[in-house]
């Protein structure tokens, strides 16, 4: 068999899988809707998940153990539901009049899990256990280890296809990013309060919080997805989760002002100066075009998704950079047109989702990405802190991913660290940020990651 046919044969066999898996996960939706949530204890047992080392046959056993780690990162949801009794939560809760945090329904769906139906060992003060992020586990708690269990199975038993990107990222952006599920939406009022800024990039959250190996064994049970596919859909979902939630008029408004949550924080969050000599702190952003004076939408995963459709689905990029500056345009005109507009902008993101997830990558993939992202007409768009922020961990994201698969040393990636670590400093913090001084810096780490390849 030819090359080509060989690779078109895996091609297809790969949209193959990927469709059956899609409709399981489609049939598994009442499964998930009607599950009981067993709680984190019903995970814990030593033959399971609770092992204090992993060295399990199958899987690791020790998921547990990293999931409340308390000095890392990727324990923080086990600590989701603490963080409300702390005294940054109750300070939130007090301004918001929202009560006791650890009792407010506004808090509780990202702090917690908050099922309908709960098993005897449910505990909310678990945080954000097993069953937020891999679905209620009464269908399939008791067959799951079982001899000749699949993961097919699983997930019509209720358990969710985390292995899909588009799913993972869909899990993790209703806290991440916001959903209109009750007590998961982050509004301005809450940021004003002390709420911490939101962001999401899907791969490096990932990486967080992997508690699994990917060995043969995984690949053998579900579809291994690389790091630079997981990232790009994971933008892709994010801008669509975006103008998603804009477009519902009961998130998208406050009173008579617009809910600002949507909108880029820098823009308006500058110092105030009447000195007549002043110098303006801003760029115009050459891909909004909105009146002067106007605070643009947040879109820091429209310029990433932009980014990596130059490199994983041109034909589709054009189009969907012309929806985001007509969405731009759009938010000018008034609410019809600019959620018009957001619809618009939203199906040519799911469409790029699409391409880029069941698409063909390359050895060279990252490389191309990080390069497509330092690009003049990529980085002329970093004006505002939130879209810089969103560059510097994708180009770090994706330098780790190059070295996870061989194609850069560990010691040539520290040898750059400085370069990332120069990006990095120029957003420490939205109050110092320069778009001059991190563009230099971000340009010096994309030279330095295009000298290893």
């Amino acid at each position: 068999m030819s090359e080509r046919r060989a690779r078109s044969s895996l091609t297809a066999a790969a949209r193959l899988i990927f469709a059956a898996i899609l409709l399981g996960v489609v049939a598994a939706g009442a499964a998930i809707a009607a599950g009981r949530y067993e709680g984190v204890a019903s995970c814990a047992g030593s033959t399971c998940h609770g092992r204090a080392e992993g060295n399990g046959a199958v899987v690791r056993q020790d998921e547990l153990r990293l999931w409340q780690e308390p000095s890392s990162r990727g324990g923080a949801h086990s600590r989701a539901y603490q963080a409300l009794l702390a005294p940054r939560g109750q300070q939130i809760a007090g301004a918001l009049g929202l009560g006791a945090a650890g009792s407010a329904p506004a808090c509780l769906g990202c702090h917690t899990t908050t099922p309908g139906q709960r098993g005897e060992r449910f505990q909310m003060t678990d945080g954000v256990g097993c069953e937020s992020c891999h679905g209620p586990a009464s269908g399939w708690i008791a067959s799951h280890y079982a001899v000749g269990a699949s993961h097919a199975d699983n997930i019509a038993g209720g358990m969710i296809a985390l292995d899909m990107p588009a799913v993972r990222a869909s899990v993790c952006l209703d806290c991440h990013y916001g959903s209109g599920k009750p007590g998961q939406f982050v509004t301005h009022a809450m940021m004003a309060a002390g709420h911490p800024r939101l962001s999401f990039e899907l791969d490096l959250f990932s990486s967080l919080q992997q508690h699994w190996d990917a060995d043969a064994d995984y690949a053998a049970r579900k579809p291994r997805s690389d790091s630079v596919r997981l990232w790009a859909v994971g933008q892709a979902e994010a801008v669509q989760r975006a103008l998603a939630l804009f477009g519902r008029s009961d998130l998208a408004s406050n009173g008579v002002f617009p809910e600002f949550t949507f909108y880029d924080c820098h823009s308006c969050h500058r110092a105030i100066d009447d000195n007549p000599a002043r110098g303006r702190t801003f760029e115009t952003n050459p891909e909004r075009p909105i009146t002067f004076g106007q605070p643009p939408f947040n879109d820091e995963n429209i310029i990433m998704l932009s980014a990596v459709a130059r490199v994983l689905a041109p034909a589709q990029a054009n189009r969907f950079d012309a929806a985001a500056r007509q969405f731009h345009a759009a938010m000018g005109n008034g609410r019809s047109d600019a959620v018009a507009a957001a619809a618009r902008l939203s199906t040519e993101a799911g469409a790029l989702g699409r391409a880029i997830a069941q698409g063909p990558g390359g050895s060279d993939t990252a490389f191309q990405v990080i390069a497509a992202i330092g690009e003049r007409a990529i980085s002329s768009r970093f004006t505002d802190y939130t879209g810089s922020v969103q560059a510097v961990m994708a180009v770090d994201t994706l330098l780790n991913a190059l070295v996870r698969e061989g194609r850069v040393t560990v010691g040539a990636a520290a040898g750059i660290r400085a370069s990332i670590n120069r990006a990095y400093a120029a957003v420490t913090s939205p109050t110092d940020y320069n778009p001059a001084a991190f563009r230099a810096a971000l340009g010096q780490a994309v030279r330095s990651i295009a000298a290893l390849r």
